[in-house]
C-alpha cells in the first residue's frame, strides 16, 4: 500500500508508515528511527529513520562520487533535460505530494494545491531555463603596447552542496535550492526538518523515476544538534551550506562553516512589518495584512508580525482586520474552505502561546484571539491557536521586537511618512515588508527607505523567480533567485587568452 493515502489529507491517518533516507540513489533503513505526529490531531502519522553520522557520511561520499561520474561530464543542456524530466515527475506525482504535504503540515489542501506543489515543479523549470541562458562575462583587453587578449568567465559547481531547510513550506523551499543547484552541476545532500520529512522523501522518488544518477540526490533525516543536521553541517566533504530557518541556527551553521571556510546561503527570520497609509484602497488593504499576517497559520519567513496604520484611518482599519481574523474558517484540511491551520507542533505551539500571554503581561489590548479554539473532536489533541490581533504594545516590547512565527500580529498608528519608515526599520530583522498606498511616488520612495530585501506594494507573497530574494541583518546573507542563486552554486573561473 502507498504511503500516501488519502487518509493523510483528513489528518486522520489508518496506519503508520516508515520513511527511510536515500543515500547513493537507494532507500536505506537505520537502526534509530522517531515519530512524525499530525498537526491536527496528535496521533502519529511515520516513523522516520534518523541518519546517525555514518549514514551522514556516506550520503556526502555518495554525493563526492556522484561528481566524478556521468553527472559531472553532462552539459548545461544536458543537465536542464534531467531537470524538466524531474519536473514532469512532480506533476504526475501531484496528488501524493500533496498529500504528502498535508499530511505533515496540516495546511489546507487548498493552499497545497495552489502553491506548493505547483511551484515545486515550476522552480526545476525555472533553473533549467536560467542555467542555459544566463549569460557569463566577456572582455576584450587592450594593452599598452598595443597587445590585446580575451578574458571571459566559466562556471563550474562548487561540488557537494549540503541542504537544511524548514518546516513551514518544506517541498517549495526544498525544490528552490535543490533546483539551481543541480542545474550548476552540484550535488546535495538534504536535509529537510524532522517535523516534515513526507514530501522530502516523494522527492527522493520522484529523483529515482527521473533517472538521476545515483549519489546526485541524498536524502538524510534527522534533528540539529547532535543529528543529521550537525553531522552535515561540519562534514569536511561538503563544499557549501544553504540554510533557510531560524536567526539563531543560521549563527550556529555559520561558526561551523568558518572553520573550513565554507561558502553559505542563508535566508533567516523576519518581523516583517505592513505600512498602511490614509490614503489606500482600504478593503485591500485588510484583504492584504489578512494574508500577510495569517496565511500558514503564519508560519512563513514573509509574513507580516507588525503594522504601522496612518492615524486617521488607525481604528477603522484596526476593527475590519480583527473582525477578519475573528471569521477565517476553521476545518479539516480536506475542506477547501479552511484558513486556520494548526501549528507544526506543540512545542512551537506552546512557543506561540507564551507569545500571547507575554503581550497581555506587556499591556497589549487584545482585540480578537490570544487562545486556544475548541472543536469537540479529533482536533483538540493538535495544535491549533486562534487568529490574534493585538494593540498597545510599546514600540520596544518583546512581543514587537522578537519574532513570534504565528497567527499574531500588533497593530499601532504612525502620523508621518517618515515615522512609518523609521518605525518599520526599527528591528534587528530586515527581510520584507509591504505598503499599502494610492501614491505613486511615494510607492517609489520606500523601496530606498526600508531596510529590508523586498518591498511589496499593494500586494504580497507575489514572486518572479528571476529577482533576488534574500534579507538584510538578522534576516539572512545571500540573495537566492534567477543569476543569484547561480552565483552562489557555482564558482565563476576567468580564462585569459593572450591573442597577439
Amino acid at each position: 500500500m502507498s504511503l500516501w493515502t488519502p487518509e493523510l489529507l483528513t489528518g486522520q491517518p489508518k496506519s503508520v508508515g516508515l520513511l527511510r533516507n536515500f543515500v547513493g540513489g537507494e532507500f536505506v533503513a537505520s537502526g534509530s528511527t522517531f515519530a512524525k505526529v499530525s498537526p491536527v490531531t496528535g496521533e502519529q502519522i511515520f516513523d522516520v529513520c534518523e541518519a546517525d553520522e555514518s549514514a551522514v557520511d556516506a550520503a556526502v561520499q555518495a554525493a563526492r562520487a556522484a561528481l566524478k561520474g556521468p553527472w559531472g561530464r553532462l552539459s548545461e543542456q544536458e543537465r536542464a533535460v534531467v531537470l524538466r524530466r524531474v519536473a514532469d515527475g512532480l506533476e504526475r506525482r501531484f496528488e501524493d505530494l500533496v498529500a504528502a504535504e498535508v499530511g505533515d503540515t496540516g495546511k489546507s489542501i487548498s493552499q497545497a494545491r495552489t502553491l506548493d506543489i505547483p511551484r515545486g515543479a515550476a522552480n526545476f523549470r525555472a533553473f533549467a531555463d536560467f542555467a542555459t541562458t544566463a549569460a557569463t562575462e566577456s572582455y576584450t583587453t587592450v594593452l599598452p603596447d598595443g597587445r590585446r587578449a580575451l578574458n571571459y568567465a566559466v562556471r563550474k559547481p562548487v561540488g557537494v552542496v549540503a541542504i537544511v531547510v524548514p518546516w513551514n513550506l518544506p517541498l517549495l523551499l526544498l525544490t528552490w535550492k535543490v533546483a539551481p543547484a543541480l542545474a550548476c552541476g552540484n550535488a546535495v545532500v538534504v536535509k529537510p526538518s524532522e517535523e516534515t520529512p513526507a514530501s522530502a522523501t516523494v522527492l527522493a522518488e520522484v529523483m529515482a523515476e527521473a533517472g538521476v544518477p545515483a549519489g546526485v540526490f541524498n536524502l538524510v533525516h534527522g534533528f540539529g544538534p547532535s543529528s543529521a543536521g550537525e553531522y552535515l553541517t561540519r562534514h569536511p566533504g561538503v563544499d557549501a551550506i544553504t540554510f533557510t530557518g531560524e536567526s539563531a541556527t543560521g549563527t550556529a551553521i555559520a561558526k561551523v562553516a568558518a572553520d573550513r571556510v565554507k561558502s553559505v546561503s542563508f535566508e533567516l527570520g523576519g518581523k516583517n512589518a505592513g505600512l498602511i497609509f490614509a490614503d489606500a484602497d482600504l478593503d485591500a488593504a485588510v484583504e492584504g495584512s489578512v494574508r500577510s499576517v495569517f496565511t500558514n497559520g503564519g508560519q512563513v519567513c514573509l509574513c507580516t508580525e507588525r503594522l504601522y496604520v496612518e492615524r486617521p484611518i488607525f481604528t477603522e482599519f484596526a476593527e475590519r482586520l480583527a473582525q477578519r481574523a475573528s471569521e477565517l474558517t476553521y476545518g479539516w484540511p480536506a475542506d477547501e474552505a479552511t484558513m486556520n491551520m494548526p501549528l507544526i507542533s506543540k512545542q512551537h505551539r506552546d512557543k506561540v502561546l507564551s507569545y500571547y500571554d507575554l503581550a497581555r503581561s506587556e499591556g497589549a489590548e487584545v482585540l480578537t484571539g490570544g487562545g486556544l479554539p475548541s472543536f469537540g473532536d479529533a482536533r483538540d489533541g493538535g495544535c491549533y491557536v486562534q487568529p490574534t490581533v493585538v494593540t498597545g504594545l510599546r514600540q520596544d516590547a518583546r512581543a514587537t521586537t522578537e519574532e513570534i512565527f504565528g497567527p499574531i500580529c500588533h497593530i499601532a498608528p504612525f502620523d508621518t511618512e517618515d515615522e512609518a519608515y523609521a518605525l518599520a526599520n526599527d528591528s534587528d530583522y530586515g527581510l520584507a515588508a509591504t505598503v499599502w498606498t494610492r501614491d505613486v511616488g511615494r510607492a517609489h520612495r520606500a523601496g530606498p527607505a526600508l531596510d529590508v530585501g523586498i518591498v511589496w506594494i499593494n500586494t504580497w507573497f507575489l514572486r518572479d523567480l528571476r529577482t533576488p530574494f534574500g534579507g538584510m541583518k538578522l534576516s539572512g546573507v545571500g540573495r537566492e533567485g534567477g543569476t543569484h542563486s547561480l552565483s552562489f552554486y557555482s564558482e565563476p573561473t576567468n580564462v585569459c587568452i593572450e591573442l597577439t
